[in-house]
């Protein structure tokens, strides 16, 4: 009796994730997180690349984690490859959470530029999250490529990432701040500074750097 009431609580939970209700939705993925089962993972992971609710998302991911990495790592590398952006990044992030470096390998150079900001975003705080180690500088290398784009949200993420690497980005970064767009230059000196300087924030380094590229400079560490 308990097995088939199990059965029957956990079917009543996924059918849950479709409610319309996101209240009924975010109870349903913890109770799927709170009895985990290989055989949820496919449907954790497709309601994932469409859930509009941020939280429902969020808790989506704690119940992908509460199941074998031998089981949600395959799944949620295949869902890189979507053509759904959301799908893309909420596997990236949830890869991030699991922080098992086995998943290293499906973190390419594609998703890293990745034309969709929040997509990048996500490849971005993962790969540092899942690097290797001695891999860093080479990861800075392509980290760098994307310093300019975006809104400061999206520059500010890219900041973070490279400062989270540490001193191995610096040979990067002196290498953007010598490139031939102004907004690259801007973003590497910031970021530069802060490296050097954590506490500048992120709105100071930013406007200090468009100071000293207007004035064809360079911010010394």
């Amino acid at each position: 009796m308990t097995a088939m009431r199990q059965d029957t609580d956990a079917s009543r939970a996924l059918q849950g994730l479709e409610d319309s209700r996101s209240s009924v939705r975010l109870r349903a993925a913890l109770a799927v997180g709170s009895m985990p089962d290989p055989g949820f993972v496919d449907k954790l992971v497709q309601r994932c690349g469409i859930e509009p609710d941020f939280f429902v998302r969020d808790m989506l991911t704690w119940a992908l984690t509460r199941h074998p990495v031998s089981t949600t790592l395959p799944r949620l590398v295949r869902e890189l490859r979507s053509e759904r952006p959301q799908a893309r990044s909420q596997a990236l992030h949830t890869l991030s959470k699991i922080g098992d470096r086995q998943a290293w390998p499906a973190i390419t150079r594609a998703l890293l530029s990745d034309a969709d900001h929040e997509v990048a975003r996500a490849a971005w705080r993962t790969a540092v999250v899942l690097v290797p180690e001695g891999r860093e500088s080479a990861l800075a290398v392509v980290l760098a490529t994307q310093l300019g784009r975006g809104d400061r949200e999206t520059q500010l993420s890219l900041s973070r990432a490279l400062v989270a690497l540490g001193e191995v980005i610096v040979p990067a970064l002196h290498g953007a701040t010598t490139a031939s767009g102004p907004q690259v230059r801007v973003h590497a000196l910031a970021t530069q500074r802060l490296l050097h300087d954590p506490e500048a924030g992120f709105e100071f380094a930013l406007e200090e750097a468009k100071r000293v590229v207007a004035l064809g400079g360079h911010i010394h560490g």
